[in-house]
């Protein structure tokens, strides 16, 4: 996962994230660009995007990556469970 990715899903602007992590627009943008963000700068970027247009964007990538598992109709899900 590119944590670039992410701030661009989120709609934060760099100005803004530079700001809160306390670095100055020049320098987080090289840190984004060249993937160079310390790992507590990554968990604080995380906090600070955590919105619903990121966790859609996981939750998009979560199902890309199991749409070939195998799955079972509700029908056969309430069978195995043995509920009517």
């Amino acid at each position: 996962m590119n944590i670039g990715e992410l701030i661009e899903v989120s709609g934060y602007r760099n100005d803004y994230l530079a700001g809160k992590l306390g670095l100055t627009t020049v320098n987080f943008s090289a840190k984004k660009k060249r993937k160079t963000f310390t790992l507590e700068e990554i968990r604080k970027l995380a906090y600070i995007i955590n919105n619903d247009d990121v966790q859609d964007y996981l939750l998009a990538l979560e199902m890309e990556a199991r749409d070939d598992e195998e799955t079972i109709t509700h029908e056969e899900f309430m069978k195995l469970m043995g509920w009517k």
